[in-house]
């Protein structure tokens, strides 16, 4: 960030902005995460799982600046003497000479362990299920009240947060709203940071003066930047003091299509849990739900699980972080029907489109009174099975389709090319299987057919 400065005033150290803290986060990931063809094999904790560089992340008809900020979830290690004290003492910092706030020239991590014992001694539950890593198939069908409850959310230090308090409070309106080239103002960093009780006594300052979802230059708010730099204590404070639940970037994606996409569910849970007037069904600008950018980020991962030589644990968890935001969105009341508006496409069509046989089992085990209809929509044109049949070569091609065949999908069904799903097979000797695996199904629901308009 850039602000006017006396020409005594000499900082020992630039303010970074918001975009540049995610950037170095990102390089530091990207140069530290094997490739999938040397595969880490030593257990690695969900807390520290990252994407692997070799792993495709983009969404089906998106554009590319969709997956710009992509961050994976990691703790990040502090930074050394990013304390209050410490920078209340060093008043010729950068940081001092802007805010007399702490702030480290790298991207710090959440505040943990801390004793936190005023407005926000409150803890929330977080009810997900974590699927084990080492089980690929492993999704449970429990409802929100079956789900194990998970709880976390550190307390904040009471000390730290009424020193930030008080040095806030003598801020005047200038300096408090002041955002650099980027847009970035004080909240956003210390948010980027995860300096949770300077962001806290930062939002209610913001709050006061009406700017607490002020806007970075990609439309980001403070909530937005949170979720991005997996904050979920930080989350739940800002949805506390009146963020913006539903509110958007530039990509119109909000804290829900964040957390989807990057598979976040401690974030995920902290929306969930922290607001009621969460918008499930929100669209972004590539109209697609929440629940279609984890079900786009779950196969993403999968593929890239699938294609490595060797198992891959880090690997493996995030595929399960995933899965627990695509169970804890359908949980919480997302719909299975909605269809992404540039394709008509359904979650069941973008799982069986990436032969993600994980997903498909588990979609359609969930049980709906509609499950035929569910099957059997269009996406311009291309039912499920369409797009099974188009699984040229994919070790799962024949297990989806018996999968989709059991509940319900119908084989004589034809898209806009007057093409039944039989005409999609390869050829050869498996596609001749397939074809007649499809033809017996399709003669045996004629028949079933004819049977019902009989006995009416």
């Amino acid at each position: 960030m850039h602000f006017d400065t006396s020409t005594k005033e000499k900082p020992c150290c630039s303010l970074p902005t918001v975009k540049k803290l995610l950037e170095q986060k990102r390089r530091r990931e990207t140069s530290s995460v094997p490739t999938t063809s040397t595969a880490n094999t030593s257990p690695v904790p969900p807390a520290a799982a990252t994407l692997s560089s070799s792993e495709p992340f983009t969404c089906t008809g998106a554009s590319s600046s969709y997956s710009d900020m992509a961050v994976s979830y990691e703790q990040w290690t502090p930074a050394p003497e990013s304390t209050l004290s410490y920078y209340l003492s060093h008043p010729g910092s950068s940081y001092g000479a802007a805010y007399s706030l702490p702030m480290a020239s790298e991207y710090g991590t959440q505040q943990q362990g801390l004793g936190f014992v005023d407005t926000m001694s409150q803890t929330y539950e977080c009810p997900m299920t974590v699927a084990d890593p080492s089980m690929a198939t492993s999704w449970s069908l429990l409802g929100p009240s079956q789900s194990p409850q998970l709880s976390f959310g550190s307390s904040m230090d009471a000390t730290k947060l009424e020193e930030a308090r008080l040095l806030l409070s003598g801020m005047d309106y200038s300096r408090a709203t002041r955002q650099d080239e980027d847009g970035d103002n004080i909240l956003h960093i210390y948010t980027a940071k995860g300096l949770r009780e300077c962001a806290y006594a930062a939002a209610e300052r913001l709050r006061e003066v009406g700017r607490l979802d002020a806007r970075e230059h990609k439309g980001k708010t403070a909530l937005l930047v949170a979720v991005t730099a997996n904050q979920p204590e930080i989350v739940h404070d800002l949805l506390s003091l009146g963020s913006e639940i539903n509110a958007c970037d530039v990509n119109g994606q909000t804290a829900l299509h964040l957390a989807a996409h990057y598979g976040l569910p401690r974030v995920l849970q902290a929306i969930l849990s922290s607001s009621p007037a969460v918008n499930l069904e929100a669209r972004n600008f590539e109209g697609m739900t929440p629940l279609h950018c984890a079900a786009i980020s779950h196969s993403a991962t999968m593929k890239a699980l699938s294609s490595s030589v060797l198992p891959d644990v880090s690997l493996q968890t995030k595929a399960a972080e995933k899965r627990s935001c695509v169970q804890m969105l359908l949980n919480a009341g997302a719909s299975l029907l909605s269809q992404e508006i540039k394709s008509n496409k359904t979650v069941l069509h973008l799982a069986v489109k990436e032969g993600n046989i994980d997903l498909v089992q588990y979609l359609l085990r969930i049980p709906l009174p509609n499950m035929k209809d569910f099957v059997n929509l269009k996406a311009h044109g291309h039912t499920a099975l369409h797009m099974a049949a188009g699984l040229h070569g994919n070790l799962h091609q024949e297990e989806i389709l018996q999968l989709l065949l059991r509940r319900g999908a119908d084989p004589s069904i034809r898209n806009l090319e007057n093409d039944q799903p039989a005409h999609l097979l390869q050829s050869g000797v498996q596609g001749e299987q397939l074809k007649l695996m499809l033809k017996k199904r399709s003669a045996s629901s004629r028949r079933r057919n004819v049977s019902l308009q009989d006995q009416e």
